[in-house]
């Protein structure tokens, strides 16, 4: 009931949704007074967040540094979260990856040059299965054709959400006699990261962080970004607020 409460609060919250009802309001008012109130809100929110320069000055703020690879000690274990394939495409012989393959290539590339000797892989379905495919199962046969042993690889195939992650993940670790004192690597989206690391801490994993997937961009702020609206800046903005407000819902409910 919580998954579900907060995903219609952060859909009825997004910037687009917002814009939306408030356009649609303006059209159906009687009054002309609320027509051009309702509209005229409804069309400088629309300017706002399709404002390129904006929203690259937001995430670049609220995405954290990447971490250079040869500075990191070396893990016995590194942890990738899932949610970087296309489910809804079904195939037997490959790995359909949407945005955030980063968290499988990165991983491989962690793997490969030392910095890992294993790799867990958690996450399920989702709420809405479309076909039977498992996430981690679909991350694992990929790094095996990139180079990864099959016996370094760990699979939590169950996880639903971030929170199910940090839970199943230490329980999968246990079930295999790892120890829970060691300090493991985790691996996930840069935007994402704030969330994913306050729940596996909160459940007593020492996790350092590797963020991945990276939104923001080195480019400076110029005339284009400034004048020219976008529709990337509307999806960022809509995706940053759906992180926002989940991880304001995990900090009511505990779970960081």
């Amino acid at each position: 009931m919580f998954f579900y409460v907060s995903q219609l609060f952060s859909f009825l919250a997004t910037p687009l949704t917002l814009i939306l009802i408030l356009l649609i309001s303006g059209f159906l008012a009687r009054g002309i007074k609320w027509k051009k109130r309702l509209s005229g809100i409804g069309i400088l929110m629309l300017l706002l967040f399709t404002n390129n320069a904006l929203s690259t000055i937001v995430i670049n703020n609220w995405e954290p540094t990447f971490k250079v690879i040869k500075t990191l000690p070396e893990y016995e274990i590194g942890i990738v979260l899932t949610g970087v394939t296309n489910i809804n495409k079904t195939a037997d012989d490959r790995t359909f990856f949407d945005r955030g393959a980063d968290r499988a290539t990165h991983a491989v590339q962690l793997y490969k040059e030392g910095k890992l000797k294993r790799i867990l892989i958690t996450g399920g379905q989702g709420f809405q299965p479309r076909n039977d495919q498992k996430e981690a199962i679909l991350l694992a046969n990929f790094m095996i054709t990139a180079g990864v042993l099959e016996s370094d690889l760990i699979i939590e195939d169950k996880a639903k959400n971030t929170r199910e992650n940090a839970l199943f993940t230490k329980r999968t670790l246990e079930e295999r006699g790892q120890s829970l004192d060691q300090r493991f690597l985790l691996i996930t989206s840069a935007f994402h990261m704030k969330r994913a690391e306050g729940c596996f801490r909160k459940i007593g994993l020492q996790v350092d962080t590797f963020p991945v997937d990276y939104y923001g961009n080195d480019n400076p702020i110029n005339i284009r970004s400034l004048i020219q609206p976008s529709p990337n800046a509307l999806v960022l903005w809509n995706k940053l607020s759906k992180e926002w407000i989940g991880l304001l819902a995990y900090r009511i409910a505990g779970y960081i």
